[in-house]
């Protein structure tokens, strides 16, 4: 097994896109690593230059204590499921999974065995017979993966693994992927744009945006306490709540309520307020306003308040705690979270 080194990496296409700008990344040896943003960050780039599939404008790409900056792909050491399971229509599952030992040229005995010990594994032994058109979507996923990893490769990348699933195999093949990569202790870094599937699947996440990474931390650091705006509307079912308000001595006034102020900010400041819907409960004290819709999202409801100056705020309730429309509510959120970002730059200011 090997870990990953990325130094300085940069990608700029003929047409002047940098789709990847100055990189510096480190995934360690077994980790399960997302790469998460919105369409166009950079991401799937980054996993293609790791692949091989791509080459950088600048930089180095390491794997273990190997620089494979220019090794081909067949080089690296890495296995790739894409998004479309890329299985060979006219190949039985068994010659699926076993592909990248013909192509090593192992005997057929040594393919058979391959192929049964790692369908074993993955619930696969009755389909080893069928083709990829008789299969359902997990169970291609499945087969994609099990080809993966009788490659015997050192790193596993997967493009948006579980985007062609529907809801409910979704979560199956959430549970289903965590349990083998923890079983096999594979390095494994996998690209993706749903941020529940990250928060639930990585033992860290880079949050990118235009080539850069905005944050690198685990699922709590990076849910809890976002690093900027960007994180913090781009983390959560439901977005965090980032509200304008003022420094005013001890205490920043936001939508019309005084809140505790961070420690040495000056007097006259603008900041952003951020926090969740899931930390805001109902107070005698905090921001009030009046129940504009109340949303049901089963165990809890979704609550959005109409507030002084035209802010909208968002709260989780639980089931059966729903309040009634147009009636006055004041909220508040526990000492530590409540987040002061910069109005200017959107950087976190009470790490």
């Amino acid at each position: 097994m090997a870990g990953i080194g990325i130094g300085g990496l940069s990608t700029v296409y003929p047409n002047g896109v940098r789709a990847v700008d100055a990189l510096d990344l480190t995934v360690t040896d077994g980790e399960l690593f997302a790469l998460l943003g919105p369409s166009g960050c950079g991401k799937t780039t980054l996993l293609r230059t790791i692949a091989g599939l791509e080459l950088p404008t600048a930089g180095t790409v390491a794997i273990g204590s190997r620089d494979v900056t220019r090794l081909p792909p067949g080089q690296r050491g890495v296995a790739m499921v894409f998004q479309d399971y890329a299985l060979f229509p006219h190949m039985t599952v068994a010659e699926n999974i076993a592909y990248p030992l013909r192509v090593r040229r192992e005997t057929k005995a040594r393919q058979r065995d391959a192929a049964a010990d790692v369908a074993r594994d993955l619930s696969l032994s009755s389909l080893l017979d069928r083709r990829p058109g008789q299969l359902s979507g997990g169970q291609q996923q499945r087969a994609a993966l099990g080809r993966a990893v009788a490659a015997g490769a050192d790193v596993l990348l997967l493009d948006e693994p579980l985007s062609n699933l529907d809801a409910r195999l979704r979560l199956e093949a959430r549970t289903f992927l965590k349990r083998l990569q923890h079983d096999l202790a594979l390095t494994t870094v996998f690209v993706t744009h749903d941020q529940a599937e990250a928060l639930a699947l990585a033992d860290r996440i880079a949050v990118m945006e235009a080539g850069r990474i905005r944050q690198l931390g685990t699922p709590r650091e990076v849910f809890q306490r976002p690093a900027d705006t960007f994180v913090a509307n781009f983390i959560g079912s439901t977005p965090m709540n980032l509200l304008p308000g003022e420094v005013r001595g001890a205490h920043v006034e936001c939508a019309g309520a005084r809140l505790p102020a961070p420690p040495a900010l000056p007097d006259g400041t603008p900041v952003v307020v951020g926090v969740r819907p899931e930390y805001l409960a109902v107070a005698d004290h905090g921001i009030t306003g009046r129940v504009a819709t109340v949303e049901n999202l089963g165990v809890s409801s979704l609550v959005a308040l109409d507030c002084p100056n035209g802010t909208l705020l968002s709260l989780t309730v639980p089931e059966h705690d729903e309040p009634d429309l147009d009636r006055p509510l004041t909220v508040n959120a526990p000492p530590g979270r409540l987040l002061f970002y910069d109005a200017d730059h959107g950087r976190l200011l009470n790490p």
